[in-house]
């Protein structure tokens, strides 16, 4: 057998080293992104969602049509454009943003890149 089924996986559990809230978005290893479902204590098992549509704040001059890839910066905390210096995968944009907007709505998206 080389593999056996554990769970579906559009939530992980997670135990964060520090309190995480709801909302939050969790970078794991530098490639696998997330977002807590609920408030997560220090220590304690909680669940990253590996799925759905979220709205997330961006950096201002960042624009992009419905279905461009989308990044997220963790030391600003924001979306920002794919291939940003410091930036991971986000997901796609489900909607056209402007670059004066400060929401996106993202759809997570795991990748290899």
């Amino acid at each position: 057998m080389d593999a056996r089924y554990v769970q579906r996986g559009d939530a992980i559990d997670y135990t964060p080293m520090n309190d995480v809230a709801a909302g939050d978005i969790v970078v794991l290893a530098g490639k696998l992104v997330g977002v807590a479902k609920l408030d997560i204590k220090a220590g304690e098992l909680g669940a990253l969602a590996l799925t759905g549509v979220y709205e997330v704040t961006k950096t201002t001059g960042f624009a992009v049509a419905a279905g461009g890839e989308v990044g997220w910066d963790a030391s600003t905390r924001k979306a920002v454009a794919a291939g940003t210096a410091g930036s991971v995968k986000l997901g796609h944009a489900v909607s056209l943003t402007g670059a004066s907007d400060t929401l996106i709505y993202v759809r997570l998206c795991q990748g290899l890149n």
